[in-house]
C-alpha cells in the first residue's frame, strides 16, 4: 500500500521493493489511521545499532494540514532511539526537517535517460559475492546495512546485480531493478565516472531495459556529467540530511541505492 501511494506521487518505486525494504527492518514501517482507514505512512528503518533512515513519508491529500503526518513522524522517530537518522527530502521541506534536528549534508540529483545496451556484456554477482559487495557498499557509504544490502543485491526476475573485477577481486558493482516505468540503477560503486557509466550500461543490459533513472550525489558530479553527455536530463534534487552525527562516506559512491532507504 505504501509503495502504491508512492507511485501515485510519481516516485516510481521498484516492482519488488517491498520485500527488500521489509527485510531491512520489519518493525520500521508505520501508518496512521482515521476510523480504521490508513491515511498516512512513514518508514524509519534501523540499518544498524548506530544508523537509521527515514523515508516513505506520505499522507493522503485530503488528510494533510491536520497534524496527522507530523504526529506519525514523531512516533516513528522513536523507533530509531539514539541512532543517527538520515533522510532524502525535497528542498522545500528542508526548513521543516531542520526543526526536527536534521542538518543538510549534501544533495542528490535524479537523472533520467536512455542507455544503449546493444552488444553490452556483463557479469552477474554470484551467491558467494555478498560479503565483498557489503564491504564495498560500507566503504562507499560509511554505513553498515547488511540486511538491506543482502536482499537488495540478490538477483531475481526484476532485479540484477552486476560486478566488475580486477582478476578475482570485485572492484565495483551496480544493481538495476525494474520499476513501474523503466528501471532504476543503484547503488553504483565504482572508482571513477567512466567505470560508473560502464556499470550502468551493463546493469541496464542485464535487466534488458534502456529507460533508466539514476540518483547521483553531488560528490559524483563527473558521473552526472557523463550521463548528461549521453542525453540524460535532471528531473529533481533531494536534500540528504542527518539528525545526529553524519556517516563518513568514502570514495566510490556514484549512485545511491534508494531515496527511501538510503
Amino acid at each position: 500500500m505504501m509503495l502504491d501511494w508512492a507511485a501515485k506521487e510519481g516516485w516510481n518505486p521498484g516492482l519488488d521493493d517491498a520485500d527488500a525494504f521489509y527485510a531491512a527492518d520489519p518493525e520500521g514501517f508505520f501508518i496512521a489511521e482515521v476510523r480504521d482507514i490508513p491515511v498516512a505512512a512513514i518508514s524509519v528503518v534501523n540499518h544498524s545499532e548506530t544508523y537509521a533512515f527515514l523515508g516513505l513519508y506520505l499522507c493522503l491529500p485530503e488528510f494533510r494540514g491536520q497534524g496527522i503526518g507530523f504526529g506519525l513522524w514523531n512516533h516513528a522517530l522513536n523507533h530509531a532511539g539514539d541512532r543517527t537518522v538520515g533522510l532524502d527530502g525535497v528542498p522545500a521541506q528542508e526548513a521543516n526537517y531542520a526543526k526536527s534536528g536534521f542538518n543538510l549534508a549534501s544533495r542528490t540529483r535524479r537523472w533520467t535517460g536512455h542507455l544503449n545496451i546493444e552488444n553490452i556484456g556483463f557479469t552477474l554477482a554470484g551467491p558467494n559475492d555478498f560479503t565483498e559487495l557489503e564491504r564495498l557498499d560500507r566503504a562507499a557509504t560509511g554505513i553498515y546495512r547488511d540486511r538491506f544490502v543482502k536482499n537488495w543485491v540478490e538477483n531475481g526476475p526484476t532485479r540484477k546485480t552486476i560486478v566488475v573485477k580486477d582478476g578475482s577481486k570485485i572492484t565495483g558493482f551496480a544493481t538495476a531493478r525494474l520499476c513501474r516505468e523503466g528501471c532504476k540503477i543503484g547503488p553504483i560503486v565504482a572508482a571513477n565516472a567512466g567505470d560508473a557509466l560502464r556499470l550502468a550500461c551493463e546493469a541496464a543490459a542485464a535487466i534488458e531495459e534502456t529507460y533508466v533513472t539514476i540518483d547521483i550525489p553531488d560528490d559524483a558530479a563527473p558521473f552526472a556529467d557523463a550521463l548528461k553527455q549521453n542525453g540524460f536530463s535532471q528531473n529533481f534534487s533531494t536534500a540528504r540530511m542527518f539528525r545526529g552525527k553524519a556517516p563518513v562516506a568514502g570514495k566510490g559512491l556514484q549512485a545511491v541505492a534508494s531515496l527511501e532507504l538510503g
